[in-house]
């Protein structure tokens, strides 16, 4: 499928990158991984996906403040970006971040693929 969505996962659990990798993969998505939100607008930038997913917890830039300068940047600003963590306030933090979204890990395959078609209007 050349129309295929494409989706961003940021997370630094190897575990569940590869886990939303074969979900995805298999529901017909694109998929990259990053385990680090590091100059987090170039690596966006060079993919230009569909809906992001960003986890709270990522080594040097925090989920928050990675998801703050994506919704800073004119060019990105746009794209769902999805806050995804075990925390139990995941929705304040995803509220503080300015995400458009939230799913609580651990999350249930439909779960995943409900929030994503919902954001992409599929």
């Amino acid at each position: 499928m050349g129309n295929s969505k494409k989706v961003f996962v940021f997370d630094d659990n190897a575990d569940i990158l590869e886990l939303c990798t074969i979900i995805l993969e298999d529901a017909g998505f694109e998929i990259k991984t990053s385990s680090t939100s590091n100059q987090i607008v170039d690596q966006v930038m060079a993919y230009m996906p569909d809906i992001i997913f960003m986890d709270n917890w990522l080594p040097d830039v925090g989920g928050i403040d990675a998801t703050r300068e994506l919704k800073g940047n004119p060019t990105l600003k746009g794209i769902p970006v999805i806050y995804f963590t075990a925390n139990n306030d995941v929705k304040s933090l995803a509220e503080q971040a300015g995400a458009d979204g939230y799913l609580s890990k651990p999350f249930d395959i439909q779960e995943l693929e409900n929030i994503i078609n919902k954001h992409l209007g599929i």
